[in-house]
């Protein structure tokens, strides 16, 4: 079955960086759009970044532009998500998840498969 585990959350200093990785298994990756969300506490789950199945066209929420980078290696079932330049509203919760074939944007709705989230926490 179709299965994403999410890894390489921690706690980071603001300014620092992480990179989180979803490995996923029981479906290849080729097809499928991927997209990470996060959900801090007391908010509602936001998209941060998704990358297309076809052609590798990524979006990005305003709040990460030019600080977190999302890339995929099919040949290894994996997607990534660089954060540089951490903030501590970064903190959250982060999932990534899966839809097969293209979803039409980066919106959680859209998305069938999920990870089970690796915390992210920003803090001197």
């Amino acid at each position: 079955q179709v299965q994403l585990v999410e890894s390489g959350g921690g706690l980071v200093q603001p300014g620092g960086s992480l990179r989180l990785s979803c490995a996923a298994s029981g479906f290849t990756l080729d097809y499928y759009a991927i997209g990470w969300f996060r959900q801090a506490p007391g908010k509602e789950r936001e998209g941060v970044s998704c990358i297309s199945s076809s052609d590798g066209s990524t979006y990005y929420a305003d709040s990460v532009k030019g600080r977190f980078t999302i890339s995929r290696d099919n040949a290894k079932n994996t997607v990534y998500l660089q954060m540089n330049s951490l903030k501590p509203e970064d903190t959250a919760v982060y999932y990534c998840a899966t839809v097969n074939g293209e979803a039409a944007g980066c919106v959680e709705y859209e998305y069938d498969y999920w990870g089970q989230g690796t915390q992210v926490t920003v803090s001197s």
